[in-house]
């Protein structure tokens, strides 16, 4: 949500245009993220009649990394999701229904703005709502048509390790290395294959989704999302939702809130139970591994802000020691 590219009114006046969405009012970068170019755009609808009706805002996205090829998946999916119920944007399509546009040269899209705002310091009926939707979600994806696997999952993870492994000191080393080896020896296992998958999220953070108040107004930013396990997608979710920022610790609370919600929906298999705590790791390593690599290898954007590593670091070694404490002596 960064801007790397920079977008003139006149281009986004005439994408607006060949969208049919209405005459292009403002357009503003987005702050924060990492991955892709972001902009709110207003605009004011055409009506039958002629009369000015009030303004509707969307958000044009150019995709910085994902290819032309990888994203109608994302694109696809949201609107499947969409079709079913589920709070998510859905994807403006152009007269031929296309949902992928071009803009500078990049692959782009234009979705609609959800309403309310981020929670970011939730507590447990936000929790609750999370997993209640997550849940809705992964039902709701199972007849989606389009495969491609999560492209932040495991080859991703083997394939960049080596790149940050020269900015860390060795007992950050030891620890990336150790944890990543655990990781290939869990996916090799028939538990792990025999887990149920379909599409996820995969990085439904605080800021990846919308309130009023209580009420869950929907998830957004899509872009890493892929098929995986379903308990990959709820590890992403606790290590972020139900950990406190400042010590990286699980709050017991929100965890018990948001997996009592999802598991009213959608109850877990024994085989997600047996591996929760190896997926809590995979998630943490996951996020750690990819903000070391936005840190120590950044690449230039207007606006951006790149996260903090030692956070993930911190949860993964409170995983770790959990997973410990609960192994009989």
């Amino acid at each position: 949500m960064a801007v790397f590219t920079e977008v003139s009114d006149d281009e986004a006046r005439k994408l607006m245009r060949h969208l049919r969405l209405g005459e292009l009012v403002s357009l503003r970068g987005i702050a924060g993220g990492i991955e892709n170019t972001n902009y709110f755009v207003t605009v004011q609808p055409d009506t039958a009649e002629g009369d000015l009706g009030a303004t509707i805002d969307y958000v044009l996205t150019l995709f910085e990394r994902l290819t032309a090829e990888q994203l109608p998946f994302y694109l696809y999916l949201m609107q499947h999701l969409a079709a079913r119920g589920i709070p998510v944007p859905d994807p403006a399509p152009d007269r031929s229904g296309d949902v992928l546009h071009t803009v500078r040269g990049k692959p782009a899209a234009v979705v609609n703005r959800l309403p309310g705002r981020s929670e970011l310091t939730p507590k447990a009926a936000h929790c609750a709502a999370v997993g209640d939707m997550l849940a809705r979600m992964h039902l709701a994806g199972r007849d989606f048509s389009r495969h491609q696997p999560n492209l932040r999952g495991l080859t991703w993870w083997n394939s960049v390790v080596p790149t940050v492994l020269p900015h860390l000191d060795p007992p950050q080393s030891a620890l990336l290395g150790a944890e990543l080896a655990y990781q290939n020896h869990v996916a090799a296992q028939s538990d792990y294959t025999a887990l149920p998958r379909g599409p996820v999220h995969a990085d439904l953070f605080r800021d990846n989704v919308m309130f009023e108040g209580e009420r869950l107004t929907g998830f957004f930013d899509f872009y890493f999302a892929g098929v995986d396990s379903f308990v990959f997608d709820i590890a992403v979710c606790l290590n972020d939702w139900c950990i406190a920022l400042d010590s990286g610790l699980q709050d017991a609370e929100r965890a018990d809130a948001f997996m009592a919600a999802y598991a009213t929906v959608r109850p877990l298999e024994p085989a997600e139970r047996r591996l929760m705590p190896a997926m809590l790791r995979a998630a943490a390593l996951r996020f750690w591994i990819s903000r070391l690599w936005d840190f120590h290898l950044p690449r230039d954007a207007a606006l951006l802000t790149p996260h903090d590593p030692a956070h993930f670091e911190r949860v993964l070694r409170n995983r770790l020691a959990e997973a410990r404490s609960a192994v009989p002596a």
